[in-house]
């Protein structure tokens, strides 16, 4: 297994299916959390792709988020306790603004989004990942959920929304799958709350560094 530094705090990624349930999920973990949504592209930038056969900008495929930024402000927060994330507003498909996020003292924290797969293995790599988690649970009920959600914070219009929905549930399993293969383990609500006690048991300040790691030897699970 590869050494590296101490890192006072560790990421632990949650992703999954949108409608899942990410969010509440890490907000009543009562850990610092990171909205990797925050790191959608602008809804100008020439480079967000599209649906094929429509003119719908494609918010569920990778391109129409930056990686790049995402992945250093990560970093960022496990070696500093503190970075500037943006304040993106889904509804204007706009960065709105700016806030401090502080995790310092913290062993662990949760960064969460659709996308929080894509950086499995660069922070793996790194040296920064404490675990990585996917949400999953019925289609049907994921669909409710997403469009309720949609429709309360009146995320995108109406028709868009509906054909969105409708396409993710029919997607909902491979999305599982295709973030598996990324390295997040397919779980539900309860056996992520375990992983992320075990995760922060074994990063405790003071926990040697012969304590079981959820990220070391994880073989994911099948969607």
């Amino acid at each position: 297994m590869t050494s590296h530094p101490p890192i006072p705090t560790r990421v632990v990624l949650l992703c999954g299916p949108s409608g899942t349930g990410k969010s509440s999920f890490a907000t009543r973990s009562g850990l610092p959390v990171l909205a990797l949504d925050d790191f959608y592209k602008e809804g100008d930038d020439p480079t967000l792709p599209l649906v094929p056969g429509t003119s719908d900008t494609d918010w569920d495929a990778p391109a129409a988020w930056d990686a790049e930024a995402a992945l250093a402000t990560v970093t960022a927060l496990c070696h500093q306790g503190r970075a500037t994330v943006p304040v993106y507003d889904i509804s204007r498909s706009a960065r709105t603004g700016e806030r401090t996020l502080d995790v310092e003292g913290a062993p662990l924290f949760i960064a969460e989004g659709i996308f929080a797969a894509e950086i499995v293995a660069r922070c793996r790599a790194a040296g920064l990942l404490a675990d990585a988690l996917c949400l999953r649970g019925r289609p049907s009920t994921t669909f409710r959920r997403r469009l309720l959600r949609d429709l309360r914070e009146s995320r995108k219009p109406v028709p868009f929304l509906l054909r969105r929905g409708w396409w993710l549930m029919r997607a909902e399993r491979q999305i599982v799958a295709h973030q598996a293969e990324l390295g997040a383990h397919p779980c539900t609500r309860d056996e992520a709350l375990s992983r992320l006690t075990a995760a922060a048991e074994s990063h405790r300040p003071g926990t040697g560094p012969a304590a079981a790691r959820p990220d070391r030897d994880h073989t994911p699970a099948a969607g």
